[in-house]
């Protein structure tokens, strides 16, 4: 499957596939997720965003059976335009077992350059039954902290804590549900944010997208009491039991046996 809106240009998404067709071969695996993430695929891109593409990767059988075991992460280098790397699907169902959303970040990602519908599907399905939502409110409530007290006068920083917020306010409207949207107005959409929060969310996302550099300022008032209220209600949230881990844990690696053919 492949999402690629005609907004992405051309000469960079061709560059990008090249990458991932390159490191497919050169270093012997399967990569069957390449998605877009950051600002691009949060949904608050500027006209100067790099692109920050992310993929998941398997290596063979032999390779999982080293004694010495290969890096779990592919890089590729690093400049103004591409920010290219991914993670061994190994690595990627660890950290979900342990409460980390990234993965299902990049699962849920609106642009797609290559994908197995299938593979993602399963993985879905597993972070469905498998991800502990604690630990997950605990992921997005400490992003949003470490943003939100880091802010360093410049509108554009605000994003990065405005989405986590968002994120927090989606699972409190979805009280069963720990797989959450990845962008922000999709997030704010469907959940229930005080009056006026998509309004003001929504005409600074329009002005981020023409203005290079938003500059210096303070947010809007009611997405700043957004952001704050979201935080400590999730830090002030009743404690819940988490979930089995070790539960967890085994229906993961049933799920990485069956991608091997091992199961």
């Amino acid at each position: 499957m492949r999402a690629v809106p005609d907004t992405l240009d051309v000469s960079v998404v061709a560059n990008i596939d090249a990458r991932l067709a390159r490191l497919a071969e050169e270093e012997g695996v399967v990569i069957p997720w390449a998605i877009e993430s950051g600002s691009r695929a949060w949904g608050f891109p500027s006209p100067d965003s790099d692109y920050d593409g992310r993929f998941l990767y398997l290596r063979s059988t032999a390779d999982y059976l080293r004694l010495t075991p290969l890096r779990d992460v592919i890089e590729t280098p690093l400049d103004a335009i591409y920010d290219v790397n991914g993670w061994d699907v190994r690595k990627a169902l660890s950290l979900l077992v342990g409460g980390n959303a990234t993965v299902v970040e990049w699962l849920r990602s609106p642009i797609v350059y290559t994908g197995d519908a299938a593979f993602r599907d399963g993985m879905l399905r597993l972070a469905a039954d498998a991800l502990d939502r604690e630990r997950v409110l605990d992921h997005y409530l400490h992003i949003g902290v470490r943003h939100r007290d880091g802010l360093d006068g410049r509108l554009k920083r605000f994003f990065y804590a405005l989405r986590p917020a968002a994120v927090l306010g989606w699972l409190h409207a979805h009280p069963a549900e720990s797989v959450a949207p990845m962008d922000l107005p999709t997030l704010l959409a469907e959940s229930e944010p005080p009056a006026g929060v998509a309004e003001a969310a929504t005409e600074l996302i329009a002005q981020k997208a023409v203005t290079r550099e938003l500059g210096a300022g303070e947010p809007p008032a009611v997405l700043r009491r957004y952001v704050d209220d979201e935080l400590q209600r999730a830090a002030e949230r009743p404690a819940r039991p988490r979930s089995d881990r070790v539960a967890a844990q085994a229906a993961a690696d049933a799920f990485f046996l069956e991608l091997n053919g091992l199961a």
